[in-house]
This record gives structure tokens, sequence and C-alpha cells, in this order.
């Protein structure tokens, strides 16, 4: 997170730290505070958040013109439960609850702060039991697209070995992508040759994420610099080149037992040519093996084809409310209309069965 808050100095950031009657840290949460432009949602959302938008305009509940001022309780960049840590012996439903009062009085203590609206992510169907104890102070809870989670099975000794272990079709069809992309060089990003990348890299990113559904903050890549010193090879950082120039680019993190892959940079016009983005997902497949992790979190977006390589949706609820309680009452209105992007799953391995198959 201090690499994080150290390269994008637009955001807000403050941290909670909860301290039990013993005086030892109970319960820690991390806080982002970024300004949302209704601009950048994109696809299935855009028309039915812009009528939200023109609505509470109208009735002077959202800013005229100005992007909503958004306080997040988690990893404004990375999918997942980031947001809250608690102590194992600590009664979370209670732990919860003070952090959310914490954050309340932390925002009104804060007079030149203005929020417009609270944003708690991403639980797990797991952590339900406990997020739900937000309804309380008037969250509403709204499903988003699913982390994509592939466990790598401990047989798996190579990446032979995971291809050996998959339904014929979509072994071809790895096979013929790592064919398609055997012409890319791939090269490990280090401390030494960042500066030279970092341009081209921020160009390829720039172009997926105007891709991207929405983004709550644009992530600005000198990030990297810190993170590879920082983490040094369990921070994976790669460029894949065509001819002398860039092409592509992956991150991602080696943490305990597993890989998060982070954020990838993609030439769109070379992509089906040279199958680039697949060979991105089969490169973390071939390095979570080489490492022997056990599950590799792909984040969101483009979940039908990294189902396609093994990955299965872990369902992901966020929970939000808005600090006037009128707006707040529309938007539970609103939220029970979104839905995370409908795709269709694939079932690659020879153990699986796809029920809807006949």
């Amino acid at each position: 997170m201090k690499s994080i808050e150290k390269n994008h100095p637009e955001i807000g950031f403050f941290y909670i730290i909860l301290i039990d009657k013993n005086s030892k840290p109970a319960a820690f949460a991390s806080i982002q505070i970024v300004d949302f432009y209704f601009e950048t949602v994109q696809n299935e959302l855009k028309s039915q958040v812009q009528k939200l938008r023109n609505f509470g305009e109208k009735l002077h509940l959202f800013p005229k013109k100005k992007p909503l001022k958004l306080l997040i309780c988690g990893n404004t960049f990375v999918s997942g439960e980031h947001g809250i840590f608690m102590e194992q012996h600590q009664d979370k439903k209670i732990s919860i609850k003070k952090i959310t009062k914490a954050i309340l009085r932390y925002v009104n203590d804060n007079k030149n702060l203005t929020i417009d609206a609270f944003l708690l992510k991403d639980f797990t169907n797991e952590s339900l039991f406990i997020a739900d104890e937000l309804k309380d102070y008037n969250y509403h809870p709204f499903s988003i697209e699913p982390n994509m989670v592939l466990n790598v099975d401990e047989n798996w000794t190579n990446l032979a070995d995971y291809l050996a272990s998959m339904k014929t079709k979509f072994r071809v069809k790895a096979k013929k992508a790592l064919q398609l992309s055997s012409e890319l060089v791939i090269k490990d990003v280090t401390q030494e040759n960042i500066e030279d990348q970092l341009p081209e890299m921020a160009a390829l990113y720039k172009k997926v994420a105007t891709k991207a559904s929405f983004n709550l903050a644009n992530f600005n890549l000198a990030t990297y610099r810190d993170l590879k010193k920082s983490f040094g090879d369990a921070y994976v950082l790669k460029t894949y080149w065509l001819q002398n120039k860039i092409v592509g680019f992956m991150s991602g993190i080696l943490h305990k037992n597993s890989l998060d892959a982070h954020f990838v940079g993609i030439d769109y016009e070379l992509n089906r040519t040279y199958a680039i983005y697949q060979r991105m997902l089969y490169d973390y497949i071939d390095i979570a093996i080489e490492k022997k992790v056990k599950t590799i979190n792909f984040g969101r977006t483009a979940s039908e084809i990294k189902s396609s390589v093994g990955a299965t949706p872990q369902d992901l609820t966020v929970y939000l409310r808005h600090k006037k309680s009128i707006t707040n009452r529309i938007l539970k209105l609103f939220l029970q209309r979104v839905q995370p992007t409908a795709f269709q799953q694939k079932f690659p391995f020879k153990n699986e069965t796809n029920l809807h198959e006949k």
C-alpha cells in the first residue's frame, strides 16, 4: 500500500486501527478517497448510470458536472478482501461495526473533507455473514463481476501436465495460442531496465483501462518501481516484445500460496494474430506451477476467456451508501437492478462436467 500511496497523490489515504483492552491492535482498515467520474462507466452500465446521474442532478442530490467524492474501504486497484483485517480471536461482527463507526467519525470530524458516498469492497460469500452487519448502517449490498480463480493441481509439475489435464478442444486451443505467440520475446522487467519500458507499458495499460466497464481510479505504472524494489522476484513483471517493440506486459504478486494477477497491457491490433492475452494467461499458470502455489487470482474482467483456461468464478459483494438519506434510498432502487455481466462458463478439464451439456 505504501507504493500505491506514494505514486497516487490524487488519492487520499488514511488507516483505521482498532485497539483491544490490552492496547494491542485488534483490527485494521485501509481507506482511500477518490474522485469518481460517471463518464468512466462503460458498456451495459452506462445508460443506467447516466439516468441515475441525470435524475440525481435534477433533484440536487448529486454534484452537478463534478465527480463523486467516494470513500473506499479496500484496495482501489485490486479485487478481493484487501480492506479490512482482523485478529482471529476478535468478534468480527462487532469489529466491522466499530470500523464503520470509526469511518463516519473520521469524516464528521474533518470539516474540510466532503464525502458523497461510502463503498466497502470486495467480500466473498464466506464473509457475508459479517459484512451484512453493514446493513444496520444503511449500506446496500450488490454483486459485482466475480474474481476468477484457478486452483492449481498439485500433480502439475509443468505446463505440459496442465495441458494434458484438459479436454481435447481446449488443449488444441491452448496449443494454437502457444504456437501463435511463439514469435513473442518475453523479458523480465527489473529495477535496472524498468525506466526504459515504463512509457510504452503505460500506453498499453491505457488501452486496456479504457475498455473496462468502469475504473475507480487510474493506476500509475510508476508504482511498479517501488513494488519491484520492495518485493523483488515475488513481484512478477514481464514485457512481451515483437520486432523490438513492446506489445504487452503482465504483472502480479506471489504471496503465500497464491499468485495474484494484477494489471496487463495489450496491443489490441496485434492481439488476435499473436494471441498475446491468451499467452499471458498460460504464463501465469506456468509461473504458478513452477512456484508451487495453490491458487491463481485472475481478478475481474474477461471472465469467459479466463474460464476457458480453468478459472472458476468467486462471487464478490460490495456495500455502498450515499451520505444523503434521500439519495441513499434512490440508490438502493438502482442497485437492485445492477447485476454482474453474464458470461458462458467453460469447463476445460477432463474431470469437470458441464451440467448444461447433454
